[in-house]
């Protein structure tokens, strides 16, 4: 309260709701409230005090809601949405080689990078992701895409050995990631990393590049590793080492790095990855689609290997429902290492939260709701009859709501989606244009 016992006004309030903080005590508040001020949460508690010391011209009634830090969604290709269900129960070398790679030589450019990411980060937002890691091509547009959306996104530079260019003898990575960094250092929602797409797609001088570039200029690091089954053998049969071990000899893993999927990752490949503070992002879902696998994840978690959840690119799952990715990992992981107490819903929850926001280094502001950090926060209505009664909130959230119970999302303070409706974007207009670019790659196809 100041000194005249007035409250102070702020510009968003969130009351009545039942609160997981995923702080470092996990804490639970019923009944609780959250102000924010611009893009900051400046105060947490109970109803009753949030209202008696904070006003609000905007106040957002959360009854019968679960609120949770906003969703991370580790590993995406957004800009493919426009290829979802397009070439569907393929193998990964035919998916990408007969349909992905042929298709995107001929279609993408600015503006389908721009209205593709449009339309994927309006799906994001509906399932409740506050951020994705992403890795496509033309991150200019979308950064401008992701702007308009109100989606935050760390927008990997693509890097794909037969497309890296060389001046005087030197391998040019990394360029956009940084010129682009550069131009939009007063955006909140865009950062900047470097995606070497995998081992396979590039040779050992480019990869060693990578490594410097990233260390040079403090570039998150996304790259895919041990997807399929030939990948550890293929990497063998060349460099005489495992993908880890050739990670690591190269100094890749020095730096920040996500590592998606890792599916044929054995112990000594985890120990390595636990030394240098490296995360993996597992996507089970588009994995099994292309009949992959699973990723070793009680194995991962026993050698302290800071592990996170994806949904991959919705052209390989078919869906950005993160929350509906949680509830199946929690289940067939528990199958799995034949334990139903393996992966306890609130364990599932802090992996998609607090533990993503550490595996891209973002936890001092994100992943967690807590004051000083940035409102990025989700609203899920559990005034519904698949969410009653409700006993533990956990559980609820895992394995009973689901993306459609999303209700409200606020990032960087701002509501971008209330009452289930997008504020900065049409959805009638999201809709008439992926029809029309089906049409365009549906003309491609035939040729």
């Amino acid at each position: 309260m100041n000194k005249i016992n007035q409250p102070i006004s702020v510009s968003l309030i969130i009351k009545h709701a039942a609160i997981l903080t995923l702080d470092k005590n996990h804490s639970v508040i019923e009944n609780g409230a959250i102000a924010i001020d611009n893009d900051t949460i400046v105060a947490i508690g109970k109803t009753g005090d949030i209202l008696q010391n904070y006003q609000s011209e905007q106040v957002i009634d959360a009854s019968d809601c679960i609120v949770i830090p906003g969703l991370i969604n580790a590993h995406t290709h957004m800009p493919m949405t426009y290829f979802k269900g397009l070439a569907d129960d393929l193998p990964l070398d035919k998916w990408l080689n007969g349909f992905i790679w042929p298709l995107e030589g001929k279609l993408v450019n600015y503006n389908f990078v721009y209205d593709a990411t449009l339309h994927g980060a309006a799906e994001m937002i509906k399932n409740g992701i506050t951020l994705a890691n992403d890795m496509y091509f033309e991150g200019d547009a979308m950064a401008k895409a992701l702007t308009k959306a109100g989606l935050r996104c760390i927008i990997g530079d693509p890097v794909i050995g037969d497309r890296v260019k060389e001046k005087d003898n030197v391998y040019l990575v990394g360029q956009d990631a940084i010129a682009n960094r550069i131009k939009y250092k007063d955006n909140p929602l865009v950062d900047f990393s470097l995606a070497p797409h995998a081992i396979y797609s590039n040779s050992k001088p480019i990869l060693e590049k990578c490594a410097e570039v990233a260390l040079d200029n403090d570039l998150l690091v996304h790259i895919h590793i041990s997807e399929a089954d030939w990948e550890k053998p293929d990497c063998i049969e060349k460099y005489g080492k495992k993908p880890v071990e050739f990670l690591n000899d190269i100094g890749l893993l020095k730096s920040k790095i996500v590592l998606a999927h890792g599916i044929y990752v054995d112990e000594e490949e985890m120990d390595i990855l636990a030394a240098n503070n490296a995360s993996i992002a597992i996507c089970t879902e588009s994995n099994l689609k292309l009949a992959n696998g699973f990723a070793p994840l009680k194995d991962y978690l026993k050698h302290k290997v800071r592990c996170c959840f994806a949904t991959d690119g919705v052209a390989s799952n078919n869906n950005l429902d993160l929350l509906a990715e949680l509830d199946f990992n929690a289940k067939i992981h528990k199958n799995l290492s034949g334990d139903p107490t393996f992966l306890p819903a609130e364990q599932m929850l802090s992996m998609a939260t607090i533990e993503s926001a550490k595996a891209i280094h973002k936890e001092h502001e994100l992943g967690s709701i807590e004051v000083g950090k940035k409102a990025d926060i989700v609203i899920l209505d559990c005034n519904s009859v698949q969410a009653q009664p409700m006993y533990n909130p956990y559980s609820q959230v895992i394995y009973s709501l689901g993306g459609r119970a999303v209700r409200d999302v606020v990032i960087n303070g701002e509501m971008v989606l209330k009452d289930k409706k997008l504020t900065k974007l049409d959805e009638n207009e999201l809709i008439t244009k992926a029809k029309e670019y089906r049409t365009k790659i549906l003309n491609e196809l035939k040729q």
